[in-house]
């Protein structure tokens, strides 16, 4: 069975060239705020916004989890909507279902109905970013056992799907337990990783970066900065222990989740720590986004963990990391719509000015207006002077009215307009419009519409 998915693979990476460079774009090659926050519900935004995107930043990185049961399509595309207004950019960790403190084995059967849903979103950036499942070296992470065969073969058929439905998906792991030992209920990180490579040895051809888990310990208190498993340098130890491993890809990372306990250290002190961490250790290169567990969770079983407590109001770290400064991210999105249809005023006096109207649609990533999207005509003899409109959001219809000049000659007048990008590159059709130009007076003109209009009650 095993030699059978594997010629699978292999013939799927023949015919789709460039398959084993997944991701469309790197996300350290534009400008990128790392700070981040991992919350737990989408009504926590505003409080995550206002922690990231202070202090001159500006798309910050959120990590939440999506289980099986909340597949929701409609619900998502609002939490995403309302991410791409706020400048959040979304780190998506799958799960499946919880019985009790036990997270189900993930079904195969489920990855195509996973991929279906999140193919069916419009997401905020062209980067999709998706971990698949939590800590699988934890045997409640996957159904009371550990099993780091299965979960390296779930990880790369996962992976292949959502690459096969998507070049924008970027595949990240499960972030793992650093500090577990080889007991019966979990296992040393470093003998999970090296099995799931004996099973999958490709496996990372089909992953995008590497996520971590970079937990300051011992009992998550810890003040070391000696880069080791254990501390909030953990990624570091996880990157050169994959080099042994043989992983030659240069992976960047993820910090999904880190923190200290405000139960075992004073919360003055965690701010301390946060700063240092954010300054001398989280600053790596490599590293895209870090976000720290948990923002709003002040009751068991995470309650030491919380950025707020049972009262509602935040701990000091919370202040101390907001006047951290950032910098201003420039995530890449797709800019794309299409112009449904277009009208110009009918007859137009000789060489005047002539008002027209598109209907448009936005199909694409960013929220339009019209410092960022121009109307403009499709061919260089086409002098648009102004155009207006109100905002368009990702898959919403809008009018935009223009105003542009008549050429100097009688007659039929065939052109057409499209929208431009601020870099001057097209992101919708070209549309035809079409017009009587005619040597009469204005004001016979302006009477004659105004009687249309009125005609068609607008």
């Amino acid at each position: 069975m095993k030699k059978a998915f594997k010629l699978v693979l292999l013939i799927i990476l023949f015919f789709n060239s460039g398959l084993t460079t997944f991701a469309v774009n790197d996300p350290l090659s534009v400008a990128n705020n790392v700070f981040g926050i991992h919350i737990n519900n989408e009504k926590d935004f505003p409080e995550a916004v206002k922690l990231i995107n202070s202090s001159g930043g500006d798309w910050g990185y959120v990590t939440f989890v999506i289980t099986q049961e909340e597949r929701s399509i409609e619900r998502w595309q609002g939490v995403f909507d309302q991410m791409r207004r706020l400048h959040i950019i979304p780190i998506v960790r799958i799960a499946t279902k919880a019985f009790g403190d036990t997270w189900e084995i993930p079904n195969q059967e489920e990855i195509d109905t996973w991929v279906t849903f999140l193919n069916s979103l419009n997401w905020v950036i062209q980067n999709r970013y998706v971990v698949v499942l939590n800590e699988p070296n934890h045997a409640l992470e996957w159904g009371n056992k550990v099993d780091p065969e299965e979960y390296a073969q779930y990880l790369s058929r996962f992976a292949l799907a959502l690459h096969s439905a998507s070049s924008d998906f970027f595949v990240l792991p499960a972030g793992f337990d650093a500090t577990a030992q080889n007991t019966s209920n979990t296992m040393d990180e470093s003998i999970f990783l090296k099995k799931m490579l004996i099973a999958v040895p490709d496996l990372f051809d089909y992953l995008d970066g590497w996520t971590s888990h970079s937990y300051p310990n011992p009992d998550f208190s810890g003040k070391e900065t000696d880069m080791g498993r254990s501390s909030i340098g953990t990624f570091k130890w996880e990157l050169d222990y994959l080099k042994t491993l043989g992983v030659t890809k240069d992976l960047p990372v993820f910090i999904t989740e880190t923190g200290w306990s405000n139960q075992k250290v004073e919360p003055e002190e965690i701010g301390n720590m946060y700063e240092y961490a954010f300054k001398n250790v989280w600053n790596d290169p490599k590293i895209v986004a870090v976000t720290p567990f948990i923002l709003n969770y002040p009751q068991p079983p995470f309650t030491e963990f919380s950025w707020k407590d049972s009262g509602g109001n935040f701990y000091p770290y919370y202040p101390k990391v907001e006047s951290i400064k950032k910098i201003s991210g420039s995530p890449i999105q797709i800019i794309s719509g299409k112009i449904l249809a277009a009208f110009a005023q009918p007859i137009i006096p000789y060489g005047s000015d002539y008002p027209g109207i598109i209907l448009a649609k936005n199909t694409g990533q960013t929220i339009w207006n019209s410092d960022d999207v121009f109307v403009k005509g499709g061919t260089d003899d086409v002098d648009i002077k102004s155009f207006s409109f109100s905002e368009i959001e990702p898959n919403r219809l809008n009018l935009i009215v223009f105003k542009s000049t008549a050429s100097n000659s009688i007659g039929i007048y065939s052109k057409s307009v499209k929208l431009e990008s601020s870099d001057g590159k097209d992101i919708t059709n070209s549309f035809p419009i079409e017009a009587l130009i005619v040597k009469i007076g204005k004001p016979q003109i302006t009477s004659f519409i105004e009687k249309i209009t009125r005609f068609f009650g607008f």
